[in-house]
């Protein structure tokens, strides 16, 4: 087994080859965990929340659900699951959506720049926007079909196992987004198992 500890505010990225499993877990509750993966070696295909969607036809993912690239292909497949709640509908936060929706004129850390830092490690291209699938965070859509980002539902040590489909190269940031109440308007630890 492999550990890593991701802090708040921070991200990480590693490899996962087929068969491995991933366990994401929320240390201290409420944080968000923007989760990103690409083919390890064709950077155009990658994880797509709009596909899985489709596929899934559905906005939730449940166990044994898989989450699909742009080209509609398995990437990895939800094997376990203590929250039960997840988004597949926001993209990464960036500091444009700061100045938009919180009137923040200096820039904050934010997802985007953070997944890019940790993909360059593989080289991985920037794209002109990351849309994660956000393991934790409770978005609702209303009857009126306002969305809503409430405080993520997960306790200290809830976790997400995921098993890969192919080879990946995956990154994840602690969301440091303490404007709205997804991260409770805390940003904290995760912390990721990998295993063989």
């Amino acid at each position: 087994m492999e550990e890593y500890l991701i802090e708040g505010k921070t991200g990480y990225s590693l490899k996962l080859s087929k068969g491995q499993i991933i366990k994401v877990i929320d240390l201290e509750g409420q944080q968000i965990a923007d989760f990103v993966a690409y083919h390890e070696k064709n950077y155009e295909e990658r994880l797509d929340p709009v596909a899985t969607r489709d596929a899934l036809q559905s906005t939730d993912i449940k166990v044994n659900d898989k989450l699909y690239s742009n080209l509609y292909r398995p990437m990895l497949t939800l094997l376990k699951d203590t929250v039960g709640k997840h988004d597949l509908l926001s993209p990464a936060c960036r500091p444009e959506m700061y100045k938009l929706l919180y009137n923040k004129e200096k820039p904050l850390e934010n997802c985007y720049c953070i997944l890019n830092k940790a993909l360059s490690h593989y080289n991985v291209p920037a794209p002109s926007q990351h849309y994660p699938f956000n393991i934790f965070m409770n978005t609702i859509i209303e009857k009126n079909n306002q969305i809503e980002i409430r405080t993520s539902l997960s306790s200290p040590g809830d976790y997400v196992e995921l098993c890969a489909e192919m080879d990946l190269i995956i990154a994840i940031s602690a969301c440091p987004n303490e404007e709205s109440a997804g991260n409770g308007y805390h940003s904290s630890s995760i912390k990721v198992e990998v295993y063989s």
